[in-house]
């Protein structure tokens, strides 16, 4: 029996001058899991538009079943305009208020969610207090909960993040966000702490305040780390020529908690979820299409 995982959150395009690209990081992740054989629903909300149909069209082309996507009459569906004048200085805009601000609490989600194995969201999809009462609805089910924290200013709360850490079991987060919510929780680090010594306090410290059992920490090209019961597991990463880096986090944390269900040991997790953020790395946009196999070959080449 395929495991069964429930993705909450943002369904929306990346608009760019000349072209768009469907997305959202919940949304690639129940990609991702679909594409390694597990059994995935995706909580969201669109709008009755062209970019709702169209995006619609774009998961159920892969076969994700959208049984939970609610689709809504008056806000339209999800978009980030894209200002990509200056490359080296890429701007953002996350439209608010949008479809996916106001997701609801429906039986068929309650009912998703009892029935899984593990249940994913982020802090992005939260930023209205209808995502909010849903999700806050939701974590209180008992099913392993994964929360990748996803920071993106200014669309995050901490009081809001410190009552989702305490539902969480797995979290996932980059190095970024590590030196914000150490900021936060005014965790002291040594002035030149590397990595490893940075990591291993923020995670002690949330290990210790929060029923967290787990935290994953990545690292961009460098690879990353687990942190368990006080030990720290870490993997270097595969050297790949990048195409794009577009959804290589949400491969890695798909590749993750497949090998987690599968009771992989930690040095096995963070090996297949590292070769699927550089497998994606090596393909154009967020969801390209491949098979297991196709992954495999990123730890061959690396030999």
């Amino acid at each position: 029996m395929s495991k069964k995982v429930v993705c909450f959150g943002e369904m929306l395009w990346d608009c760019f001058p000349d072209h768009e690209i469907p997305g959202g990081a919940p949304m690639n992740v129940a990609l991702h899991l679909h594409q390694l054989g597990l059994a995935v629903k995706m909580i969201s909300r669109v709008g009755n538009d062209a970019h709702g149909q169209r995006i619609l069209d774009f998961v159920n082309s892969y076969g994700l079943d959208t049984s939970c996507i609610q689709q809504d009459e008056q806000y339209a569906t999800g978009t980030v305009e894209v200002d990509n004048a200056d490359v080296e200085n890429i701007k953002y805009t996350i439209v608010s208020p949008v479809a996916w601000d106001f997701i609801g609490l429906r039986n068929e989600s309650l009912k998703a969610v009892q029935a899984a194995d593990a249940f994913i969201f982020g802090s992005l999809s939260v930023r209205n207090p209808e995502s909010w009462e849903t999700l806050y609805h939701l974590l209180h089910e008992p099913v392993l909960k994964i929360f990748d924290i996803n920071l993106r200013a200014p669309f995050y709360d901490f009081e809001q993040i410190e009552i989702i850490l305490g539902y969480t079991d797995i979290l996932k987060i980059n190095e970024d966000e590590l030196v914000i919510v150490a900021d936060y929780f005014d965790i002291d680090l040594p002035e030149k702490a590397t990595h490893l010594e940075m990591s291993k306090l923020v995670c002690a410290y949330l290990t210790e305040h929060f029923p967290i059992s787990m935290v994953c920490v990545t690292l961009g090209a460098n690879g990353a780390m687990i942190y368990q019961e006080g030990k720290i597991i870490s993997h270097p990463g595969y050297p790949v020529k990048v195409e794009d880096t577009v959804g290589s986090g949400d491969a890695f944390l798909s590749g993750f908690v497949k090998t987690y269900l599968e009771r992989k040991r930690p040095e096995e997790i963070l090996d297949f979820a590292c070769a699927m953020g550089a497998y994606v790395a090596t393909q154009k946009g967020g969801t390209p299409r491949y098979e297991i196999e196709d992954v495999l070959k990123v730890k061959g080449a690396a030999k």
